[in-house]
């Protein structure tokens, strides 16, 4: 491969090199000297050309790029550089309110979530309490009625005894209906 060949390149790094020669020629360096410095800023940033072989997959070292901003800034005069500072901060600006504008709406979704979780917890604790009243309600009618039915069980045999009886001079004598009935039991 003879000297200066750069098909080893990607169509990427070509387009690094020739976007940082357009900013060194916009800056008034001449032509040959631009490209010199575009390639060996490529090189220092990439490792090479990463068409074929090792090196590919390696991260962009951007060092080198913003040493040439910061050089290519100084060379600037104080109002262009002034102007660049203005939109910079104006930009930061603008990326922190968007930063915030977000997080509102993040905290205001996990606070929305929290009280829908809340009222969901009260509800299932509303409804287990009203279950629970439920069933202690429903055993207590369930009491009430079984005494109630063994009560009028009680006093209907104690009638149904008083009836079979029968009192001769003193004396309790069974009937045939109650001494069957005794047997039966």
């Amino acid at each position: 491969m003879p000297r200066g060949d750069k098909s080893a390149y990607t169509d990427k790094q070509r387009r690094m090199a020739e976007h940082i020669e357009e900013g060194y020629e916009s800056r008034g360096i001449g032509d040959d000297e631009a490209e010199r410095r575009a390639w060996a800023t490529v090189n220092a940033a990439t490792g090479g050309g990463k068409q074929s072989g090792s090196g590919r997959g390696r991260s962009v070292n951007k060092a080198p790029m913003r040493k040439g901003g910061r050089k290519g800034a100084a060379s600037l005069g104080p109002r262009k550089r002034s102007a660049a500072a203005k939109k910079a901060a104006a930009t930061r600006r603008r990326h922190a309110s968007r930063k915030r504008a977000t997080a509102k709406r993040a905290t205001a979704k996990r606070a929305t979530a929290k009280r829908a979780t809340a009222k969901r917890g009260a509800a299932k604790r509303t409804t287990t309490r009203s279950r629970s009243t439920a069933k202690r309600a429903t055993k207590r009618t369930t009491a009430r009625k079984r005494s109630t039915a063994k009560r009028s069980t009680t006093r209907r045999s104690t009638a149904k005894r008083a009836a079979g009886k029968r009192t001769t001079r003193g004396r309790t004598t069974r009937t045939r209906t109650t001494r069957k009935a005794t047997a039966r039991r």
